[in-house]
């Protein structure tokens, strides 16, 4: 039934949520800092999230999402990007009339600090060792403190139309693959991220916390050769440094399972990494 949607924060993600929300009938307003105009059939309402006193004004929702991102690998970001931005959203729509029947907070698998291919689920411990899985944590308590139903979606990588880095570095011949035992890798399209959050916005859906990933973990280097190979570039070298990510990040290593989220019968339209590549490839012409 179409509703009134509230997107907060319409970056990458959230711009995708709000088309697939305009798509389906829903009325959209995303709040964002920038000027940039929104997503066609949305309305936009200007606002820093963490200031304070920011969100007067907000129109009132049926559904809300909170798909902010961190603007900077850097604690104090993640702190207001991820914990005290949710919190003064929800003290906002606490304090309507008619607060929104659902709100939806997108965290990461980041939380789960797995190092050695464990599979995990939402019942799996959550110990994260850098600080961006410490304040998604810090901003599910706050989610799931709220005085309205609220869930959580851990999201793997997103990747999509324009976010191809990887398909880049292998493609320039700068992808390195570890040695030693596999290092999986969790992946989810842009557009079945965004599918997903519209899917468990719906009151039938009482889970207050998922995984959302793809149905295939797989090692890196595995992804590295079938990309190099669909490219018809050399496969990716060998490199004996210690894996390196972001400044902050865990080098975890795990496999996130997808089970509860296809138990409440979503399906996918990229099951795995090699359907999302292929037409990512293929919007590229190559």
């Amino acid at each position: 039934m179409p509703a009134r949607a509230l997107i907060a924060g319409a970056g990458y993600l959230g711009r995708a949520l709000a088309c697939h929300l305009v798509a389906a009938g829903h009325e959209v307003v995303v709040v964002r800092r920038s000027e940039t105009a929104p997503p066609p059939g949305a309305t936009a309402f200007r606002a820093d999230l963490a200031a304070p006193g920011a969100l007067t004004g907000l129109p009132p929702a049926e559904l809300a999402f909170y798909t902010a991102a961190a603007d900077a690998a850097r604690d104090t970001a993640y702190e207001r990007a991820y914990v005290t931005g949710v919190a003064r959203l929800i003290e906002r729509l606490a304090s309507q009339p008619t607060p929104p029947r659902r709100l939806l907070y997108t965290s990461s698998t980041a939380v789960y600090a797995q190092r050695h291919g464990e599979w995990v689920d939402e019942t799996s411990p959550t110990d994260p060792d850098a600080f961006p899985g410490r304040r998604l944590l810090a901003g599910e308590a706050v989610v799931r403190a709220a005085p309205f139903p609220a869930a959580v979606l851990r999201l793997g990588g997103i990747y999509g139309p324009g976010r191809a880095a990887l398909v880049d570095r292998v493609l320039r011949g700068e992808a390195r693959t570890a040695p030693g035992p596999p290092r999986y890798t969790n992946r989810i399209h842009r557009d079945d991220a965004a599918a997903a959050l519209a899917w468990l916005a719906d009151s039938r859906h009482t889970e207050r916390c998922l995984i959302g990933v793809d149905c295939e973990p797989a090692p890196q280097a595995d992804v590295m050769g079938w990309l190099a190979e669909r490219l018809g570039v050399p496969p990716p070298r060998a490199d004996d440094s210690p894996p390196a990510g972001a400044a902050g990040r865990s080098a975890s290593n795990k496999r996130c399972s997808n089970a509860l989220l296809l138990a409440t019968g979503f399906r996918f339209r990229y099951p795995t990494w090699r359907e999302g590549y292929e037409a990512l490839l293929r919007e590229r012409g190559a």
